[in-house]
C-alpha cells in the first residue's frame, strides 16, 4: 500500500431544514477523526421528498473552511455545468485561502436533469456535458494560474466519473484524484485504462489517488489491495448520523501503517 487510507465523510446538504445541522454535523466529523468533510453540488434532494429542503453547495464550503482546522474540504462533486469556470477557479482560490491549504476541488460532468431545468442551465447530453467538462478544465487550470494571490498551494483537482473514453482521459490530463462508483471486478480494469491514458498523456499515473464510496468494513480491504485509498462514508439530514464513519475510522486505524513515534 503507497498511500494511507483515509476517510471522508459527505454531509449531503439535503433534509437540514436549518443550517446549524450541518454545522454541527461538520464538527462532529472532525472531532471524530475524518480525513475530508465533503458536500455534494446539487440544488434538490437526491432522495426522501425531492422538494425537500436543501442548501446551496459553495457557500457553504466556506462556512466549512471557517469552522474546521485540520481535515480537507471539497464537493463530491461539483457540477460541471453550473458555473462560469474562471469563476469557479477564483471561488476554489479563495476558499483554499480561507482553508489554509485544504480544499479539494472536485469536479464533474452532471447528471442530476432536475438541477439543470429548474436553474436554466441546458441538459444537453452526456456528450455535451462531457465535451463542456472538458472546455471547463483547460479554462479553470488556465485561471488558477492567473490569479492573484496564487493558490496557498495546488489545489487538488478530483474528477468523479468512470467514462473509459472521454472521463477517463481528463483525469489523466488534470486530476490529483479519481473519485468512481466502479466495483471491485471492473475497478482493475478502469486502473488498466486510465494507466494507459496517463502514459499517453506523459501522466505519472501514481500521483492519482482513487477513491470510491465506503463499501462497508467487508468489502474496503479488497478495494485497498486494488488501489483505492480514500474511502467517503454518506450521510444525510436531519440527523447526520455518523455511527458508519467512525466505524470506518476504527477500520482505517487498524489498516494504515504504525508511524514511528
Amino acid at each position: 500500500m503507497t498511500r494511507s487510507v483515509r476517510i471522508g465523510v459527505q454531509l449531503q446538504p439535503q433534509h437540514a431544514p436549518e443550517y446549524g445541522l450541518i454545522r454541527d454535523a461538520v464538527l462532529r466529523s472532525e472531532d471524530a477523526g475524518v480525513d475530508v468533510v465533503f458536500n455534494w453540488d446539487h440544488f434538490y434532494p437526491l432522495s426522501g421528498d425531492p422538494d425537500g429542503a436543501h442548501f446551496e453547495c459553495w457557500t457553504m464550503l466556506g462556512a466549512i473552511a471557517e469552522q474546521t482546522e485540520r481535515v480537507e474540504i471539497g464537493a463530491l462533486v461539483t457540477g460541471g455545468g453550473y458555473r462560469n469556470p474562471d469563476l469557479l477557479a477564483d471561488m476554489a482560490r479563495t476558499v483554499d485561502h480561507i482553508s489554509d491549504g485544504r480544499l479539494i476541488l472536485g469536479i464533474g460532468a452532471g447528471w442530476f436533469e432536475k438541477d439543470y431545468d429548474e436553474y436554466g442551465y441546458e441538459f444537453g447530453t452526456p456528450g455535451t456535458r462531457l465535451a463542456l467538462l472538458k472546455e471547463n478544465l483547460a479554462r479553470l487550470s488556465a485561471r488558477l494560474k492567473k490569479l492573484n494571490p496564487q493558490p496557498t498551494r495546488e489545489i487538488p483537482i478530483l474528477i468523479g466519473g468512470g467514462g473509459e473514453k472521454k472521463t477517463l482521459r481528463l483525469v489523466a490530463e488534470y486530476a490529483h484524484m479519481w473519485h468512481t462508483f466502479a466495483d471491485l471486478d471492473s475497478l482493475a480494469h478502469k486502473n488498466k485504462v486510465l494507466a494507459d491514458h496517463c502514459a499517453a498523456v506523459g501522466t505519472d499515473e501514481s500521483r492519482i489517488e482513487r477513491s470510491v464510496q465506503w463499501p462497508g468494513v467487508e468489502k474496503a480491504s479488497a478495494l485497498v489491495e486494488a488501489g483505492v485509498s480514500l474511502f467517503t462514508v454518506g450521510v444525510s439530514g436531519p440527523e447526520y448520523n455518523l455511527s458508519e464513519v467512525e466505524r470506518a475510522i476504527r477500520w482505517r486505524d487498524e489498516v494504515n501503517p504504525a508511524r514511528p513515534a
